[in-house]
């Protein structure tokens, strides 16, 4: 368990530290460059990745709540628009209209849907984490850009349609992926 709240310090640490302390990022990067500061924030989220992987692996699962029996058919489903609204961030999408930080209410999505299909432990600090760094980035990111602009150009139906085969495409390579990374099946006797 140390090493899955270890891993979720410092990946929120790293995030926030753009919002939350802005100067201090600033004076950091003047220390030390451009370049050695994105390789040194690089480095440090993929070692939180890493002890979120590791910590989830090897934490055993302790149920603190029961989750509702449909919720794992619902986070089925909430995996499909998380991964959609993270993917669409990068580029032009008519979710830009409706949604400000549509990567961030991925995030949330996605810690949502696992909280409703999981109870254990590491579910609350994994997912939970994850949600409450994606909801204080929603908040202090949109307090320092200020009035929010939406985009005047938006992507062509075409291009819609390609953002939702990628994100289906995705989805099934994360399913398949899903025991590997997780170390836990999502079909099968293995099931949770």
């Amino acid at each position: 368990m140390t090493f899955l709240v270890a891993g979720m310090l410092l990946w929120s640490l790293v995030h926030l530290m753009k919002s939350i302390t802005p100067g201090m990022r600033a004076s950091i990067q003047g220390m030390i460059g451009e370049g050695p500061h994105k390789g040194l924030a690089a480095l440090l989220l993929l070692t939180s990745v890493g002890l979120m992987i590791y910590g989830w692996r090897t934490t055993p699962a302790e149920f603190v709540y029961d989750p509702p029996s449909w919720g794992r058919h619902l986070n089925m489903l909430l995996m499909i628009f998380s991964i959609y609204l993270i993917g669409v961030a990068q580029g032009k999408s008519r979710v830009k209209q409706w949604i400000r930080h549509p990567m961030l209410t991925g995030v949330l999505v996605w810690a949502v849907g696992h909280l409703l299909a999981n109870g254990d432990n590491k579910s609350l600090i994994l997912f939970g984490g994850l949600g409450l760094w994606a909801l204080i980035s929603i908040v202090t990111v949109s307090r320092n850009e200020g009035a929010w602009v939406k985009p005047s150009q938006v992507a062509t139906p075409g291009r819609e349609v390609i953002s939702v085969v990628i994100a289906l495409v995705l989805y099934a390579i994360l399913f398949g992926a899903h025991r590997f990374i997780a170390g836990i099946a999502l079909v099968g006797p293995h099931a949770p």
